[in-house]
């Protein structure tokens, strides 16, 4: 099991150029990296803006991957009011800085006390590159529909996602499950996080489709 930070998030360190930071660009750095694990083919779980470039790195090298599960992820860019909240709070990260703009992402007055999991992702937010979160931004809201690819790539393919998602709506998630041919996780009582809101459900249903269990 390996777990991986993007360039520019948290501890991976990343160059100021924002090319760096595009689906395309990470998706280059992430074949690269699982090309130097040497097992052959992998399985690769890919959550939020990571599943678009998970899925962008599977169109690019199908045969690094053995199966690819997008975990609240979408077939396209963000739209509605969720992008309108974005580019609203775009000043804030301008103007005051990655602490602030993750106060206001949360919709909570400056310090209010974090809880365990809260704490770990300010953490994980604030040591990012600004220039990695303002370009992700930009990509996230840009992304054109690629399922009809990464279905002709014919790697295996599931979508996981939390019961209340509130980025990508399930309903949008599962209509990209039936385009892929590929079963449609829910984890109960999640939303955008499933791993650290509901991690027994999510491992569950991870191992059961990397196992070849059928859906529930």
């Amino acid at each position: 099991y390996v777990a991986i930070d993007q360039r520019g998030q948290f501890e991976s360190v990343g160059p100021d150029d924002p090319a760096a930071y595009t689906v395309e660009g990470l998706a280059i750095e992430l074949v690269e990296f699982v090309e130097t694990l040497g097992d052959g083919p992998v399985h690769v779980v890919g959550h939020s803006f990571g599943g678009l470039v998970a899925r962008a790195a599977t169109i690019k090298a199908p045969a690094a991957f053995a199966s690819l599960v997008l975990m609240d992820s979408g077939p396209a860019a963000l739209s509605g009011p969720r992008v309108d909240g974005m580019r609203a709070l775009e000043p804030v990260l301008e103007l005051h800085g990655a602490n602030a703009l993750f106060d206001a992402i949360l919709g909570q007055p400056p310090g209010t006390p974090d809880d365990e999991l809260t704490a770990f992702l300010r953490r994980r937010f604030v040591t990012s590159s600004v220039i990695a979160l303002r370009t992700m931004g930009e990509e996230i809201t840009s992304e054109p529909d690629r399922v009809d690819e990464l279905r002709a790539s014919g790697v295996r393919v599931a979508v996981l996602t939390g019961e209340h998602d509130d980025t990508w709506p399930p309903e949008v998630q599962r209509e990209m499950a039936d385009r892929l041919g590929a079963p449609f996780l829910l984890v109960p009582g999640a939303i955008h996080s499933p791993a650290a809101e509901r991690p027994a459900e999510t491992a569950r249903l991870l191992l059961d489709f990397w196992l070849g269990a059928p859906a529930p």
